[in-house]
């Protein structure tokens, strides 16, 4: 048997879907990594076919030791929640993920519409940090070694986005 959420979802994620739906993925990923922007795609494309019955979650999974910009992105998607905008900025990081940088995070913030001024503040909010950590840190308590890491109600899968998507086509035929 593989390895199993710690802990389940709960408040503090950032979820898209109903709680009573018959499929939940949660991902751990990293704003910066190459697969999980390949993988982005596939998980919209997931939720667009499968809709009511998936619950989608993401928690963050940054490698800093490979992808300078990975933690401060996690914390502006955080940042970006604040202001009600968790997803767009998710969506918007991994879009322009080959110019990830500091300063493009505030030229992802105006496009969103965001405050600038409090998302710039709200980029040095200690409690944002904790939140990637604890996200980080539950990723280890699952067994996550990689991003992006897919578990399917509650176990980790092992396999890439595509395979992900093919094994829900199958079991809905």
């Amino acid at each position: 048997m593989g390895s199993l959420l710690k802990p389940p979802v709960g408040p503090g994620d950032h979820v898209i879907g109903h709680a009573d739906a018959a499929v939940e993925i949660v991902e751990y990923g990293d704003f910066q990594c190459p697969h999980c922007a390949a993988a982005h795609p596939v998980t919209k494309e997931i939720l667009k076919v499968f809709g009511d019955q998936i619950r989608f979650v993401f928690r963050n999974f940054p490698l800093a030791e490979s992808h300078r910009y990975a933690t401060i992105a996690a914390i502006a998607a955080e940042a970006a929640g604040l202001q009600h905008k968790y997803w767009e900025m998710h969506d918007m990081i991994f879009e322009h993920q080959a110019s990830l940088s500091y300063d493009s995070l505030f030229v992802l913030a105006g496009k969103l519409g965001l405050n600038p001024e409090q998302f710039e503040r709200d980029l040095q909010n200690e409690g944002l940090r904790d939140k990637v950590e604890s996200d980080f840190e539950s990723g280890i308590r699952s067994g996550v070694n990689g991003t992006p890491s897919f578990f399917v109600n509650g176990n980790k899968f092992d396999g890439a986005a595509g395979d992900l998507f093919a094994m829900l086509k199958e079991s809905s035929n």
